[in-house]
């Protein structure tokens, strides 16, 4: 059985205060983008996960596919398994990538074994899994604070306009990114800043993470104002990067930004 895990892009993320749990609240828009993965699973003899694409980091182990599996065969009478993923969205981009993989899994799980699960019992899982992993169970735009695990649905389209995201040559891991960011009480409400016009999103939504990402990645920073530079209505970083989006009335070449080291992706 097989699915096509999306990614997401952040509009705004504002890092509010730091939890007692080690966390942090956060306000952002989570916005779902056409970068896809390939996920695949296949009854087995044995208990296997595989990958192909771009080069996964770390233990098979830690992969957050795996962890569903072992977290739900807890529960349920699972057959052993054979995961393949082929891996397409870029890591350590703020895009969420393992967190689309994890919720998608979930649900995957859930069609193939029939497990009769509610999406509020999955979101149970998808939360155990990581702050962001529940958004892939709706896959639609919503406005996410708490963890980025609480959501309310945003009537949100930008389907009229051309979206272009920038992926440079850079890995940016969560915990640099937290180490650099100040928490704060954002100066506005990003609930009521996205439903301005895009034209206006500009001089209100910010992402809280450029700031210290741009210091230490002035190439990031590049991206962004080469955006601005072609004509951008809205550009900014998504997540904790280092991808960067740009928002178009509509479609664009960007020659110079093609002539750098980065990948380009419709979105």
């Amino acid at each position: 059985m097989l699915t096509f895990p999306n990614a997401k892009i952040n509009i705004g993320l504002n890092v509010v205060n730091r939890r007692a749990d080690g966390y942090h609240n956060l306000q952002t828009v989570f916005y779902p983008v056409n970068i896809q993965d390939a996920l695949e699973i296949v009854e087995s003899a044995r208990f296997e996960f595989t990958s192909s694409g771009i080069a996964i980091p770390g233990r098979i182990a830690d992969n957050l596919c795996v962890k569903a599996y072992h977290m739900i065969a807890a529960d349920f009478p699972l057959p052993p398994v054979h995961i393949h993923l082929h891996k397409h969205i870029p890591i350590g981009a703020g895009l969420g990538g393992g967190s689309a993989d994890a919720g998608f899994f979930i649900r995957l799980l859930n069609d193939k074994f029939q497990l009769n699960l509610s999406l509020a019992q999955m979101e149970v899982y998808a939360r155990r899994l990581g702050a962001d992993c529940a958004f892939f169970l709706h896959n639609k735009p919503v406005y996410a604070f708490g963890k980025g695990d609480e959501f309310e649905p945003l009537a949100l389209n930008l389907a009229e306009y051309f979206t272009v995201l920038v992926m440079p040559d850079v890995h940016v891991s969560t915990a640099e990114a937290y180490r650099g960011v100040k928490p704060a009480e954002p100066a506005y409400s990003l609930r009521d800043a996205v439903r301005l016009p895009v034209e206006e999103w500009k001089s209100i939504i910010k992402n809280d993470f450029e700031l210290s990402v741009f210091t230490n990645h002035p190439e990031v920073r590049g991206v962004k104002a080469a955006l601005y530079e072609a004509g951008a209505l809205y550009a900014a970083m998504s997540g904790s990067g280092a991808s960067v989006f740009g928002i178009f009335k509509q479609e664009i070449a960007l020659p110079d930004l093609e002539a750098e080291n980065v990948v380009f992706y419709g979105v």
